[in-house]
């Protein structure tokens, strides 16, 4: 599959794959980025994707920005009929203030097909072993 790329600014860094095989694409911040203790911000990329039909791409934490500086990700479904920028929305989940640098790796991106539902109501659905049991219904805790 092929991903048409925008650079939307001249110093923007196209988005890479880190290793062959890896199933994310990495989105790299186009301008230092302050955040602070417990605050989300944003970090442009000055790119803009075409996702093909019948595709989402959605966004990851990198495991290194995420383990060692506590950065989240939020807001990450990029859906096919978007075209602008792709900006990434991440909360600083440590008590530190954090700095991205400009040009450095902030998050990836996964393409993947979907499956569009038709929603039908109705009056009951089927029964489950594990039926409406939600955090601990496997009996860990």
């Amino acid at each position: 599959m092929k991903i048409k790329v925008k650079k939307l600014r001249e110093d923007a860094k196209l988005p890479t794959h880190g290793h062959p095989g890896d199933a994310g694409v990495d989105f790299y911040a186009i301008e230092k980025v302050v955040f602070a203790p417990g605050k989300q911000a944003r970090v442009h990329t000055g790119i803009a994707i075409e996702i093909p039909e019948e595709h989402v791409g959605l966004i990851w934490d990198k495991s290194s920005i995420s383990f060692n500086l506590g950065l989240k990700v939020f807001g990450g479904v990029i859906d096919s009929g978007y075209r602008g920028e792709i900006i990434m929305c991440l909360l600083n989940t440590s008590d530190k203030e954090v700095i991205i640098e400009k040009g450095h790796k902030v998050a990836q991106m996964i393409i993947q097909k979907f499956e569009h539902c038709e929603i039908v109501e109705v009056n009951e659905i089927t029964e489950t072993v594990r039926g409406a049991g939600r955090e601990g219904s496997t009996g860990h805790k």
